[in-house]
């Protein structure tokens, strides 16, 4: 199902564990124009630390309560790259030895 980025923006993010917290944002890959990442605003749990999240990690949505559920835990999370926003994600960042749970390998 086809599904406008706008409205999936602010839903909850739970993962294995609990909840993560919302979508902010998404990032599009610019040569072939799908969402590479969710950029997740972590709220109290991870403060001050928006996190990307591969679409990949999605497992369901549930439209009616407004949340989605990613196949990691709050730990795989913490160890997810910051958003940044002044630095293009490339795939040599995506590959980089430093493990990035939330990023496709």
């Amino acid at each position: 199902m086809l599904e406008k980025a706008d409205d999936l923006k602010r839903y909850e993010l739970h993962a294995l564990d609990g909840e993560i917290g919302s979508v902010e944002e998404f990032y599009f890959d610019d040569k072939h124009w799908t969402v590479r990442y969710l950029v997740a605003e972590t709220g109290s749990w991870l403060t001050g630390k928006d996190v990307l999240i591969s679409p990949f990690a999605i497992t369901s949505v549930d439209r009616d309560k407004k949340i989605i559920h990613v196949n990691l835990t709050k730990k795989q999370n913490e160890g997810s790259p910051d958003q940044d926003s002044h630095r293009p994600v490339s795939r040599p960042f995506e590959e980089s030895p430093t493990p990035t749970v939330g990023l496709p390998c």
